[in-house]
């Protein structure tokens, strides 16, 4: 109800202003006055005025966590020598300080100089998802795909990709991902058995959610 009042009195504010204040002549004024309704339907459409204001970080507070059993996995799953390892250890390096744009603009810096590289990729993919606070933003979704494009048979980018989209709840997409990547690995892998207790925590929760509506 905050937002209402707030929305009104200003709207109100900027009327009083032009009428009294600035004495805008008669026709302009329905014109403003129309406009200004036509801003507070838009605000009732599109807007959330019931809804508390998102308190700021402070400033030198942590924007995002860094996981560093994520990036242990990824190192063993992906190169962790080479060009690609090296700029994949100063992001890792950046990110465990909480800087995590920091940490997605120097594996960019790596790509400029290898584009092709699926590991940096991935790695851009999920520095990308930690800078948004767990969210498969469209640069990080493309940085997954522009992984698994350039190594069709990596295993690094498909799980990884699998495994934001599981954590940002998109679940359906992040079994299409991990079911067909758990027949190609060995039986008695530890990857093997993790995605398939991933697989089958993701079947229960979308049982318990039901047939989504056509």
């Amino acid at each position: 109800m905050t937002g209402w009042v707030i929305a009104a009195s200003l709207a109100l504010l900027v009327l009083l202003i032009l009428f009294y204040v600035v004495s805008i002549p008669r026709m302009a004024r329905e014109i403003t006055a129309a406009a200004l309704l036509i801003g507070l339907a838009g605000y009732a459409w599109q807007g959330n005025p019931g809804l508390a204001g998102a308190p700021r970080k402070a400033a030198g507070t942590q924007a995002a966590s860094f996981d560093e059993g994520l990036a242990e996995q990824r190192r063993a799953l992906a190169e962790r020598y080479g060009p690609a390892g090296q700029w994949l250890m100063m992001s890792d390096g950046l990110g465990r300080q909480g800087k995590s744009k920091e940490a997605a603009n120097i594996l960019l810096s790596g790509l400029r100089q290898t584009p092709d590289d699926p590991n940096l990729w991935l790695g851009l993919g999920n520095a990308l998802v930690v800078h948004a606070d767990g969210v498969v933003s469209p640069g990080a979704d493309f940085a997954y795909r522009r992984a698994m494009a350039v190594d069709e048979k990596a295993i690094a980018p498909r799980f990884f990709y699998g495994l934001a989209l599981a954590r940002s709840g998109q679940l359906q997409p992040a079994r299409a991902l991990w079911a067909p990547l758990e027949q190609t690995l060995p039986e008695g892998s530890k990857l093997k058995a993790e995605l398939k207790a991933n697989i089958a925590r993701i079947d229960v929760l979308m049982a318990s959610e039901g047939p989504r509506p056509e």
